[in-house]
């Protein structure tokens, strides 16, 4: 059997329970190198075969997870995350599908949710706005055309962009394109939940000049839109004159 696991942003606390149980009796991890706190790795039993696929290809993963179970071995592929977003889980899925491995998926806290949590934000407030954005540059892997930086921008909604702290310059130029201006606010969340996590706040305008000033080109998020501002509107849902199925509004 196949778990693919997300390890949470960073902080090893931060891995769910689920998660946290099946990597202490995994046989064998393959984790993501590059972006998995290697401290999660402790959880590992002694005899646990590890195995980092940031120096594999995607062929030297699947013949690793086909030897593990031939040994009869329950294998972790762990991502940094929520495999879901950026994690190419789907080419292995089909793989595995293809040879017949059962599999399944423990969902993780993804960086954006603890790149709120560092930046002590909620990206949906009444008046501000109800939607997130999540969405990259295009570098090595392009974008679909109407999923371009400028495009999103365009609703001015909140926006979260991964992959893409190398490309301020870049990516401040297609966030001005949109309904965004200079002054909105933004926030380069480094490392969020990991002990060197730090949130640099500036604007849109100031973007690339806040990443080199604080040297920050990747490992980080970009937050951008109105919700990192104070001003917003109070919920209705704890209003006292607004009646839910709980609650009768009072007068």
């Amino acid at each position: 059997m196949i778990h693919f696991v997300g390890a949470g942003p960073g902080a090893p606390d931060l891995i769910t329970l689920r998660g946290a149980e099946l990597l202490k009796t995994a046989g064998v991890v393959i984790y993501a190198g590059s972006l998995v706190n290697p401290a999660l790795l402790e959880l590992c039993g002694d005899r646990c075969e590890i195995h980092n696929s940031a120096k594999m290809t995607l062929e030297q993963v699947l013949s690793v997870m086909e030897a593990a179970e031939r040994a009869g071995k329950t294998t972790v592929r762990l991502h940094t995350g929520d495999p879901c977003l950026y994690g190419a889980i789907r080419e292995q899925m089909d793989a595995l599908d293809a040879l017949g491995i059962p599999y399944d998926d423990t969902p993780g806290v993804s960086s954006f949710c603890g790149a709120a949590a560092a930046a002590c934000a909620e990206y949906t407030l009444p008046g501000v706005s109800q939607s997130l954005v999540i969405t990259r540059m295009a570098g090595r892997t392009p974008v679909p055309e109407g999923e371009s930086i400028a495009a999103w921008a365009r609703h001015g909604a909140s926006m979260a962009v991964f992959l893409s702290a190398g490309m301020l310059e870049g990516l401040q130029a297609e966030l001005l394109k949109g309904a965004y201006t200079p002054a909105t606010p933004a926030a380069l969340v480094y490392k969020a939940t990991w002990p060197e996590e730090r949130v640099v706040r500036c604007t849109v305008g100031t973007l690339a000049e806040a990443g080199r000033e604080n040297s920050i080109s990747k490992t980080a998020l970009v937050l951008v839109g109105g919700f990192l501002e104070p001003d917003y509107q109070r919920s209705s849902l704890y209003d006292p004159t607004f009646a839910t199925g709980f609650r009768e509004a009072s007068r």
